[in-house]
């Protein structure tokens, strides 16, 4: 009998955000591929009060059906209500209270095996309550903000320790993460390191002058692909720039963060020379990746970041910092460099490689072991081995 799986996610998209948490749907995707899974998807949706859930900016998000079939899986969009910038300990309390009728109706027509929480806050705490109601068993998987965010807060560090000490089992995106874990007081025996995969089908490589014509791009491309947020620092690739004279910086992502970029931009006399793509469609990304002769991420902060292993898959080495799985994912030297958070030590790294670019298939070599395949089976061996302790 297949494994029945509850997938919890607050990271999930939908067709107003359909770049949102992208990697979650595909890992829900590869499992529900698997005859010894089925899965079932709650995606809840925070909504304000009314009246400010009648925002013109919510409109999306009401609009959304409770039930739908999204590529291939079964997804739940039950709404809870939220308190925008300041309700991030109270969302505990509203997601379950808001989500567990629909949990027990479904528990009770075919009952779940074991609950996946795709992220440690809030879906982490929440699993906890559910598995105290129902009894079902459940994994927690840490990626990045969840951990070296939630984790540290006054507000919802206990609630964090308190969900990993609950779990049958818990997932790290890298090696680097699960040391992060520990060292706030997790059980280290109980994690287990989950790679991302990478579509290495759609990141492909390609020819990257074509690529830059198509797209009318001209001389050197630096590009950065992530949210507009301080912890990405963009920033420093604006403070970068005047070190790197023709190059051009694209923007992929987006946030309140721009404003301020562009103001820098402005400062630096560089505006002319950075380019704001917005949100760029998932599908649209590999192109942009092979038009750029780097792509750049000087995070504060992460996991093992997707778009470092998309880059990789098109060829296109990277500049990042040495946060989260950097070490673990550059194993060779044309895969790209690990900096310090400083703009002139980024300008050096990008001009180094500009100077002597490695040749793409060597830089493709280093993302080639991120499969989806390799991340189902990891999850799906993790999943069964949890339901078969709790039978057991």
């Amino acid at each position: 009998m297949a494994l029945n799986v509850l997938m919890l996610s607050t990271l999930f998209p939908d067709i107003s955000r359909p770049n949102f948490g992208v990697f979650v749907e595909r890992q829900a995707r590869e499992l529900a591929s698997r005859p010894e899974a089925d899965v079932t998807v709650i995606a809840p949706v925070g909504l304000p009060p009314w009246p400010l859930s009648l925002a013109a900016r919510y409109a999306p998000l009401r609009a959304l059906p409770r039930k739908e079939r999204w590529r291939e899986l079964t997804v739940y969009r039950p709404t809870f209500p939220i308190i925008p910038k300041f309700g991030g300990r109270t969302n505990v309390g509203a997601m379950t209270r808001a989500i567990l009728p629909l949990v027990r109706r479904l528990h009770a027509e075919k009952p779940f095996d074991v609950i996946d929480a795709s992220f440690f806050f809030p879906d982490g705490p929440v699993a906890q309550r559910l598995s105290k109601a129902l009894g079902i068993p459940y994994s927690v998987k840490a990626r990045g903000a969840d951990i070296h965010y939630w984790g540290t807060q006054r507000g919802t560090r206990k609630m964090v320790l308190q969900a990993a000490e609950g779990a049958s089992g818990l997932l790290a995106v890298s090696d680097a993460m699960r040391r992060s874990m520990a060292r706030m007081g997790i059980d280290a025996d109980k994690i287990r390191v989950h790679y991302t995969g990478v579509d290495l089908d759609t990141f492909e490589m390609g020819d990257r002058d074509a690529a830059k014509a198509a797209l009318d791009f001209n001389g050197p491309v630096l590009l950065c692909v992530g949210a507009l947020i301080p912890r990405k620092g963009q920033d420093l690739l604006v403070r970068a720039l005047p070190m790197l004279p023709d190059v051009t910086l694209l923007l992929a992502g987006q946030g309140a963060f721009r404003r301020t970029l562009e103001n820098l931009a402005q400062e630096l006399g560089v505006e002319r020379r950075i380019g704001f793509l917005g949100s760029v469609p998932h599908h649209k990304l590999p192109r942009i990746y092979t038009a750029a002769d780097v792509m750049a991420l000087p995070s504060e902060s992460e996991g093992l970041a997707n778009a470092w292993v998309e880059s990789l898959a098109c060829g296109t080495p990277i500049v990042i910092t040495d946060v989260g799985g950097a070490r673990e994912l550059l194993d060779r030297p044309e895969a790209g460099r690990i900096v310090a958070r400083d703009p002139e030590a980024i300008a050096e790294a990008i001009r180094a490689i500009l100077h002597a670019p490695p040749a793409p298939s060597d830089v493709r070599e280093a993302a080639l072991r991120f499969t989806w395949a390799a991340n189902g089976d990891t999850l799906l061996t993790h999943l069964q081995a949890i339901a078969a302790t709790v039978e057991a």
